[in-house]
């Protein structure tokens, strides 16, 4: 089928001239492949890529940039499908200049949008503040904990989050509280387009040691059960309320089913898996083959918690 973005010559990376886009002091990056940048290794490109080098140069380029154009953001790529077709638009990726972690006081820290969950429980950890902990297990950086109320082991990112710091898709600032983002499980209110660039955390004074003790904790249990070295997306559905996802998979056959080159977990059922060679379009219909099979014994709808983005091939 007809690919969806433009196959006529592109400009070579730059900072935007020429290009029909607002200039950049990052690096704006033309077609360029995302099965690298996530976790399943599979799907299309980006029409464009844009890794900027400040939250200035971030809110400058949205400002300018025509308002019919989409922008997504990307993160470590660890809760994504992206479509074999690619994703049309501007795919905004916060690199090292975001990936910041600061102490602000006893109990609070401030983290760039880049941040990685080990990155902010760290720091965390080395100054005393307890209750990041569960940051430890979540393979993704602060953007993406931000908009998804990204949690684990009974904690979420609800329960720490002071305030974020977004740049609108219009290009405005603003600084966003916990209940300007209307939480919800795995879901947040932010306006789509919305990108994260920091937020502050409190947690508790704690002991370095113990804090430590309890990420290793979460670490053991996460290798115990969980396909880490797999080509994986993290956990696929939310939990409908009263259930485990992974039971209700399980009880419906299946673990271990496969689709081209897309795989059940036999470790964990909640998690999909690239085998090998499976594109975008093998792992998201397992999933919905997952979905019609559990509905057709348990009588439950699982809902995605994996974002599935851009278009099919």
């Amino acid at each position: 089928m007809r690919s969806p973005l433009p196959t006529g010559p592109r400009p070579s990376p730059g900072n935007g001239e020429a290009t029909g886009l607002p200039p950049v002091r990052g690096r704006l990056t033309p077609r360029a492949p995302l099965a690298p940048l996530v976790w399943f290794k599979s799907g299309g490109a980006a029409e464009w890529l844009v890794e900027p080098a400040d939250a200035d140069d971030l809110a400058a380029f949205l400002r300018d940039l025509d308002p019919a154009v989409p922008v997504m953001a990307l993160g470590l790529g660890s809760n994504l499908i992206v479509r074999d077709g690619g994703v049309p638009g501007v795919v905004v990726r916060l690199g090292k200049p975001f990936a910041t972690a600061a102490i602000v006081d006893a109990t609070t820290l401030r983290c760039g949008g880049g941040a990685s969950g080990i990155l902010v429980s760290s720091t965390a950890r080395d100054a005393g503040i307890a209750g990041c902990e569960f940051l430890r297990s979540i393979p993704g950086t602060v953007g993406g904990f931000v908009r998804m109320n990204g949690g684990a082991y009974g904690r979420e990112t609800a329960d720490v989050l002071v305030s974020a710091e977004v740049v609108l898709r219009d290009g405005e600032r603003r600084t966003l509280s916990r209940d300007d983002l209307g939480y919800s499980y795995r879901h947040s209110t932010l306006p789509a387009g919305a990108i994260v660039v920091a937020a502050t955390f409190r947690g508790a004074p704690g002991e370095p040691a113990a804090i430590q003790a309890e990420m290793d904790r979460i670490a053991a249990a996460r290798e115990a059960s969980q396909p880490l070295r797999s080509k994986t997306g993290g956990s696929t559905f939310k939990n409908p309320e009263g259930f485990r996802a992974w039971q209700l998979v399980d009880r419906a056959g299946c673990r271990g089913l496969t689709l081209g080159g897309a795989q059940v977990s036999e470790k964990h059922t909640n998690f999909l898996l690239n085998t090998g060679d499976a594109s975008s379009a093998d792992i998201e219909a397992l999933g919905e083959e997952v979905r019609a099979r559990v509905k057709a014994t348990s009588g439950v709808e699982l809902e995605w918690e994996i974002q599935r983005v851009g278009v099919g091939a």
